[in-house]
Parts: structure tokens; C-alpha cells; sequence
């Protein structure tokens, strides 16, 4: 890790979130006051589905496969901080570098999954989860639940351009859970199912 980003990271470890409603992605209600979405996939069948897809979500495989690199990196653990960077293709703008801090984390027989907020410095405030469930059927799903507003001046300038990218991201991530769930079945002989649709706020 480069001297900058040490010092980022030494920064944000010492920071609080930029919102209060600290854990709120964990229950069924979100605060109000932001914008939020929940978006789904369905993966596939059985409790090796789960167990597959939920270990890639707690090694940040959303934000690894979406193009993210993730400071330092170990499986998601709460009260971890970490800075996720991203490089904007074919930009030559400096890297984007978004402090967070893991909230709380599940690991249950029929969930698993994480969530994190953001830290001053993130130019959003608000949540962002990622959990793999099983149903009582068996069927197991991904989702990804958030609110947040728009917290840097960066970003509330260029508001639909912003919200263009928070959809994008939360589009990859569910692509990149599914991708990865269906490289593991290929070899085996389940296969995950296509997207059913969930319920979306704005963003």
C-alpha cells in the first residue's frame, strides 16, 4: 500500500459515519430522508448455492468483480475499515478512493451477508448491503439494499451523472454474484436462475 493511501486508510480508521442511522440496512425498514433501492437475483437452489455465493459477498467479490480494488483486503469483518478504489477507463482523472467502514455482518444457516457505510470523505452518505439469502423453499436469492444521498459537492454538481454510476454499480454487483455462482455450478449440475425483479427505489 502506498504512503497516500496509508494515510487515508489511518484517517478513516479514526473517522465516524457521515450518518447516523448507523446498521439501519440490516432491518426491513430504511430511514427516510434518502433515497433507497432494493434490487434481487435469484442464484439457484440448495444450501451449497448459499454457501458459495455468500462467501464470495463476504470476500468484497461485489466490489472485486466490478471493478473495485479494496485496502487492505481480508473477508468482511464488522468494524473494518477500508478504502475501496476504483480507476475510471480510458479517463486519465486520478482514482477514485472511497472510504468505508463495515457496519455489521451475518452468517446464519439461510443469510449471510454484510453491510457498510460511508465516511467522510465518500462522496455519498448512507448504507450499502449485500446479502445472500435462502428461503424456505430453498430458493436463494442476492440482494443489494442502500440509501444514501448525495453528501460531496462533486457529486451533487453532477447529479445525473452520479446516479447514472450508483445504478451501474449496483447493476455490476448483482452481474458479478450471478457470474460467479453460475462459473462454480458449470462444473456441477445446478444452475442459477435469471433475474426476477425486486422492488427499486430511486437512487
Amino acid at each position: 500500500m502506498s504512503e497516500t493511501l496509508a494515510r487515508r486508510l489511518a484517517a478513516a480508521r479514526t473517522a465516524s459515519p457521515n450518518y447516523p442511522e448507523v446498521g439501519a440496512t440490516k432491518s426491513a425498514r430504511l430511514p427516510s430522508g434518502y433515497a433507497q433501492l432494493r434490487r434481487r437475483v435469484h442464484l439457484g437452489h440448495g444450501p451449497a448455492v448459499l454457501e458459495r455465493a455468500g462467501r464470495y459477498v463476504l470476500g468484497w467479490g461485489c466490489q472485486l468483480g466490478t471493478g473495485f480494488a479494496v485496502h487492505p483486503y481480508a473477508p468482511a469483518e464488522t468494524g473494518a475499515t477500508v478504502l475501496l478504489r476504483l480507476a475510471l477507463p480510458r479517463l486519465r482523472w486520478p482514482r477514485v478512493v472511497i472510504p468505508c467502514r463495515v457496519v455489521w455482518t451475518v452468517d446464519e444457516p439461510d443469510r449471510i451477508g454484510f453491510g457498510y457505510g460511508t465516511l467522510p470523505g465518500h462522496p455519498e452518505c448512507g448504507e450499502e448491503a449485500f446479502v445472500v439469502t435462502m428461503d424456505a423453499a430453498g430458493e436463494v436469492w442476492f440482494e443489494v439494499t442502500a440509501f444514501a444521498r448525495l453528501a460531496a459537492w462533486y457529486a451533487r454538481l453532477g447529479r445525473p451523472v452520479a446516479v447514472l454510476c450508483q445504478y451501474l454499480a449496483i447493476e455490476g454487483y448483482l452481474a458479478a454474484v450471478t457470474a460467479a455462482v453460475a462459473g462454480t455450478e458449470s462444473q456441477g449440475t445446478e444452475s442459477p436462475g435469471t433475474d426476477s425483479p425486486g422492488t427499486a427505489g430511486t437512487r
